[in-house]
């Protein structure tokens, strides 16, 4: 599963710096014809061009692309996140951390990504959120691990071998809310990369990107 929300673009005035930048190395600022009217941002056929054909001349002349960015709200599972991390230039993120709210709320199923699970599964899981619900109640509240061998031993509340026994039984099925900032080259990257990935979320993911504006230059297909 994977949830993408809040999307923020860049605004006129942002485009409008980009495509003069765009056109720095020939000095051809003379030759834009995108334009702001009322507000609203009206991509020239002659700037369109030269980004189409910078796009498709390779990351060595699409600097621009590096340029535009996007903020966007995501929440998928921790399997996802692990791959999504293997992009360390272009991103930027925010995340609800499991390491300091871990026990804020109550675990539910609704907290997983459990679509392609079987019915066996499905109860491994329930069976594992009862315990991460129990341990949550002896971390927040104290007292004995009627879970474990150590049913004799009192812990205080907040204890950090409770803690550590949620973190490190926490399925990476787990779906963290990232807010994340994006630009269009790492966005391009992604999409050559992952378009066709057997897991659903990147391919969730990628089919998003292409109702981005301008999507052409992440896709390279299109107008």
């Amino acid at each position: 599963m994977i949830r993408i929300e809040n999307e923020v673009y860049l605004n006129t005035k942002q485009m409008e710096f980009i495509i003069s930048g765009m056109r720095n190395p020939m000095n051809s600022w003379d030759k834009m014809d995108s334009h702001d009217t009322a507000g609203l941002f009206f991509l020239g056929d002659k700037d369109k061009q030269l980004m189409k054909k910078l796009a498709e001349a390779g990351t060595d002349h699409r600097k621009f692309m590096r340029m535009i960015p996007v903020y966007v709200d995501i929440t998928a599972p921790l399997y996802w996140w692990k791959e999504f991390d293997t992009y360390k230039v272009g991103t930027v993120a925010n995340s609800c951390s499991t390491m300091h709210k871990i026990a804020e709320k109550e675990f539910a199923k609704d907290d997983f990504s459990i679509e392609h699970l079987n019915r066996r599964t499905v109860e491994t899981l329930e069976f594992t959120i009862d315990d991460l619900n129990r341990y949550r109640e002896l971390y927040l509240h104290g007292g004995s691990d009627y879970i474990s061998d150590n049913d004799d031993k009192e812990y205080e509340p907040k204890s950090k071998d409770i803690w550590w026994q949620m973190i490190q039984l926490l399925p990476s099925s787990y779906n963290q809310k990232r807010s994340v900032m994006l630009n269009y080259e790492v966005l391009a990257n992604m999409y050559k990369s992952r378009k066709n990935h057997k897991l659903d979320e990147w391919r969730d993911f990628c089919k998003w990107t292409e109702d981005l504006p301008f999507s052409y230059l992440i896709t390279g297909e299109g107008e």
